[in-house]
């Protein structure tokens, strides 16, 4: 019965010291990364493969589009490691402030390397939530072309519609900037755009640039979190840090206290 006691108090003890704050960002943070990285990857070789076969026939016309592709590809591979190794580090981080608050009236002590270290999270999460705000609008941007592609095609697919040639509607990928204005044939128009529209690689494109973009909020979100629950875990530092040091003061105080005490009373003694 002791024993079951005392592993109750154990593990009680130990779900107190879990940060469930940081648990949870770094959850959201992780599946936010991942579908931005995962489902970003494959719809960039998606649309490359669109862009070959009806917008730019010629290599060498999008042999540039292509090689920044690629990059982008690479860079979500760095990304994706990065935030792996730096969501760790942050659950690490919350589970050391928790202890640290936890401990506050023991003998567990926060050092001042400790409280830099959790600063200089705050700022490098401020950074990340920065930058990942202009991923997140740049990720909007792919969402926004494909629907414009899809929303056309609904057009001329819709019979209220007064259209008197469907062959004159047509989308231009080169007043976008992504294939030069010399590339043939640059636009698809009518039969060939609602082909285009009707490909598995259009719809999985397009519905994974949105699930990509939507992985890029949850990430600022995640980040925000994170933001959020460093600066109070920061504060709480700052906190113990002073209250250590007036116990330490009181502590040392007191023990003066005693000494003169003792002294008067030996002298007194002394007299008498």
């Amino acid at each position: 019965m002791l024993l079951q006691c005392g592993c109750f108090e154990c593990c009680i003890k130990c779900l107190g010291g879990v940060p469930y704050a940081s648990l949870v960002a770094t959850i959201l943070c992780f599946s936010g990364v991942a579908l931005f990285c995962g489902c970003g990857h494959v719809a960039l070789t998606g649309t490359v493969t669109i862009l070959e076969t009806h917008f730019s026939k010629v290599a060498s016309d999008h042999a540039m589009l292509t090689d920044i592709i690629q990059l982008m590809q690479y860079v979500i591979y760095g990304i994706a490691s990065f935030f792996f190794l730096y969501g760790i580090i942050l659950l690490a981080e919350g589970f050391y402030t928790t202890s640290a608050v936890k401990e506050l009236h023991s003998e567990f002590k926060t050092t001042i390397c400790g409280r830099c270290i959790s600063g200089l999270f705050v700022f490098l999460t401020y950074i990340l939530g920065v930058a990942w705000l202009g991923v997140f609008g740049f990720s909007a941007v792919p969402v926004f072309l494909f629907y414009n592609m899809w929303y056309t095609c609904n057009t001329m697919k819709s019979p209220m519609a007064n259209l008197t040639s469907i062959d004159a509607i047509c989308v231009d990928v080169r007043q976008y900037g992504i294939i030069p204005w010399n590339a043939t044939p640059g636009k698809a128009c009518g039969s060939t755009l609602g082909d285009i529209c009707n490909s598995s690689e259009f719809y999985l494109s397009y519905h994974l640039y949105i699930v990509a973009c939507a992985g890029a909020g949850a990430t600022v979100i995640a980040l925000i979190h994170f933001l959020m629950i460093l600066s109070a875990n920061w504060a709480y530092l700052k906190d113990a840090s002073h209250m250590h040091a007036y116990q330490d003061i009181k502590l040392k105080e007191e023990r003066e206290l005693q000494d003169i005490t003792s002294r008067s009373k030996e002298c007194l003694n002394s007299y008498t």
